[in-house]
């Protein structure tokens, strides 16, 4: 293994990490107790993984709870202007949760949300279309969600990228 690789995740820190997708709030002795650990042990295997970005806890908070109802994606074709830079500036709109730079089609796939569908045309036409370097949209709304997962990065004893 090279010098500066950091560790690799092995079986107690998955256990660990699959506590904290279980129940996010779980103290430190909670999830001691139930993989028959200490919980300084538990305690240093988090700050272990948070240092060396393998794990990083957070609060998700769903978007239907604070009255958004519309979930959609629109994808991007960018003209005259860096992809990247036209990201940077729909990442700043608040109903956006995800802007990414693709290949493909488009330059860029953005996930976002909307109160009800009075709010769609300010959106679509006065919001993103009037981004400098937006060339087309092509918005799809979400009729159904399926899986809604945030835990989505699978990760396996062992993995040491």
């Amino acid at each position: 293994m090279p010098v500066n690789e950091p560790p690799s995740i092995d079986d107690i820190d998955l256990a660990i990490v699959r506590q904290l997708q279980d129940n996010g709030r779980a103290t430190n002795k909670q999830i001691a107790q139930n993989l028959g650990l200490t919980a300084a042990t538990v305690s240093a295997r988090i700050r272990r993984m948070e240092a060396d970005d393998k794990l990083r806890v957070i609060a998700v908070s769903d978007f239907s709870a604070h009255g958004y109802n519309i979930l959609m994606e629109v994808a991007i074709e960018v003209h005259g202007r860096a992809a990247s830079e036209v990201a940077e500036d729909l990442a700043k709109m608040p109903e956006a949760f995800a802007v990414h730079l693709v290949t493909g089609r488009y330059d860029i796939d953005m996930m976002l949300v909307l109160k009800d569908f009075d709010g769609l045309k300010d959106m679509m036409l006065s919001r993103i279309m009037e981004v400098e370097g937006v060339r087309s949209i092509t918005p799809t709304i979400a009729v159904d969600i399926i899986k809604y997962q945030f835990d989505v990065a699978p990760i396996e004893a062992g993995d040491g990228s």
